[in-house]
Formats: structure tokens, sequence, C-alpha cells
């Protein structure tokens, strides 16, 4: 029988298959060298679905598959495993391969889209931000450690270490040794080589933001600014593969988790799914907007000022990223222009805030 679907088990250099039909029965499972792989795949029929994790390469092999004519369906991980019939303690890349296969079968599956290589590259500038972010932070944490040391101290913003770090090493009444000033002038050099690495990515998103009619879209709603709209424009793309922005606010992880049984709901905590850099932009976005409500005069901010003094501003600015999450999807998928004091009209005919 023609194979219909395909689980793999993506790795560095074995890629398994566990190929079946339309029947369900097991037509091929066997490891394939990673540079036979897309061979293999050529022989599949037309429209085939050839599913996988997503994991790092994924959506090149993606892409790769879509050019042949196949269908690839990307899958997140948690998905996968309750798949696996052996259970949690028979994992191997056989029985991984079966359980995406068989998790790919299901109609109510959720799939990941696939990513263009303009999106990863967009993302590939982010996540170097980030990481040139967490070595700033180290690296100013070893001077300061460094030069408590020698009995020297700053104020903990970075600007102050940055105005007198320079007088510190070159002050001769210290009783800070001459290897000790050149090992802290290298280490400052290094701080000064960071923020010019940090400094290139946002060049870089600032030319995305420029260059991209939905990212600019984006970077006109309340906390949200350049690197949030890229983010969210390079990392979701098309935003009407969500059916409505609660849709798209779960998925990010805004939405709270339930307890619920027998008829009592039981709400509590955000769930923290999905994207954690994106979530992490939303939610430092709201900060800011919470923060500087006062000062603005449209209908959100005069809602986020009611809603700190009510509930305090850490539940406020959750709330606050979870309507930004909706506000999101909805002039992104819709083609809509942000208003500030939009009033949308529920089926009932009652109005509420967007």
């Amino acid at each position: 029988m023609p194979v219909v679907r395909v689980g793999v088990d993506l790795a560095k250099r074995v890629i398994q298959v566990h190929a079946v039909d339309a029947a369900g029965h097991v037509v091929v499972a066997r490891a394939l060298p990673r540079e036979k792989f897309l061979a293999w795949c050529a022989q599949l029929p037309p429209g085939c679905t050839v599913a996988m994790e997503t994991c790092s390469g994924a959506h090149h092999w993606a892409r790769r598959l879509q050019e042949m004519g196949l269908r690839p369906r990307l899958l997140a991980g948690h998905f996968v495993g309750p798949y696996r019939l052996q259970g949690r303690r028979a994992k191997n890349d056989a029985n991984d391969a079966a359980a995406i296969c068989e998790a790919a079968s299901r109609p109510q599956m959720h799939f990941v889209p696939v990513k263009s290589a303009e999106q990863q590259a967009v993302l590939a500038v982010h996540r170097l931000r980030e990481g040139y972010k967490v070595e700033r932070t180290a690296c100013i944490n070893r001077i300061r450690g460094l030069l408590a040391e020698f009995g020297i101290s700053f104020a903990q913003t970075p600007e102050a270490l940055r105005e007198g770090l320079a007088d510190a090493l070159e002050d001769a009444t210290s009783e800070m040794p001459w290897l000790a000033r050149v090992a802290l002038q290298r280490a400052r050099l290094q701080w000064v080589e960071l923020d010019c690495h940090i400094a290139w990515c946002d060049e870089r998103i600032t030319a995305h933001l420029k260059a991209d009619a939905q990212a600019q879209t984006a970077a006109r709603l309340i906390g949200i600014g350049a690197v949030g709209a890229s983010a969210a424009v390079a990392t979701v793309g098309d935003f009407r593969q969500f059916k409505s922005g609660a849709q798209f606010g779960s998925w990010v992880g805004l939405a709270p988790s339930q307890n619920s049984s027998g008829g009592k709901a039981k709400l509590g905590r955000i769930t923290r799914h999905g994207d954690t850099y994106l979530r992490t932009l939303l939610i430092q976005g709201a900060k800011s907007a919470v923060m500087t409500a006062h000062k603005r005069d449209d209908r959100i901010s005069r809602w986020l000022v009611q809603l700190t003094a009510r509930v305090g501003w850490q539940k406020a600015v959750v709330a606050m990223a979870n309507k930004n999450a909706r506000i999101l999807w909805a002039v992104l998928a819709k083609g809509q222009r942000f208003d500030p004091d939009h009033v949308s009209s529920k089926p009932g005919g009652a109005a509420a805030a967007c």
C-alpha cells in the first residue's frame, strides 16, 4: 500500500522514519543517514504528510519537503509524548518517530506553521541580542565582584559603574595591584564590545521594522516597541492561523491555567505556554504601559489606571499583556488600524473596550 503519513525523528546524523499506509499499517520503520533523507523522501507520493517535532533544523527540512511537493507538519514536543505507546520509560528514536506519526493523524492536532528563511533570519538577530544581553550582565557583575575584592564599590546602575570605572582603574591611591588593573581593563573592553554587538542588533531590528508593514502596525500599540513588534511578526508570521485573539493570547501563554471540575471553574496563574521570548516582551512592554498610564487620556490608559488601583500593578501588567496580544491579532489578522479609543461591540449588543 502507498505511504500516506510519515513520522520523522530528527537528529544530527541519523534520522528515524516511521511510515504508514491509509489503514495505519507500518510500511517502513528504519533509520536513515542525514544525507540520504531527502532522497528517500523523493520516493514518497505527492501530498504525503511528513510530520516532525519542532526542533533545531525542523523548519529547514520542512521548507525542503515543501519544494518536493510533500506536506510537512510540525508538532510541539509536548503534544507527541502522550502518543508514545511504550510510555515515558521507553523513549528511543523508533518509538518517538511512531508517536509523531500517530499524533499527526489526530484531526484536532495543532500544527506549527513553517517559518520562512527570512523569518528565521530576523529571529536569529533577536536570539543573538538576548545572548549578548546575558553576557553583558555577567560581565558587569564580574567587574563589580572583582572591584569589591579591593574595597571599591559603585551604585547598582550600569551607568554609575561605566562612569566611575576608568577613574577607579587609574586611581594610584587604591591598593589594587597592576595585574588586577590590567585584568579589569580587559573586562571593560569586553563590556564595550558587547555594547557594540547589541547596538548592531538594534540597528537590524529597526531596519526590519521600517521594511515590514505588519511590524509598523504592531509598533503603534501601547506597550509594544520596535523589538516587540519585530519579534511578534517574525515569530507568528500569518496571524490568521489563529481563530481569535483569545486563542492567540492562550498560545502565547497569557491565559489563566484551569483546574476545573464538576462545573466549578477554578482559574490560576497564567499557563506560560508558547514562545517564552515573545511573552516576555509583551510583559515588559505592558509594565511600561502600566507605569505611564496616568500620563495618557485614551480609553485603554484610563482602564489601566482603574485596574491598577483595583487589583495592583502586577495583575494589571499581565492583563495589559493579554489585551495587547488580542489587539495584535485583531489589527494584523483583520488588517485594521490600531485605535486606543476603539469600542468593540459584543454579539449581545453591549459595548466594551477593545
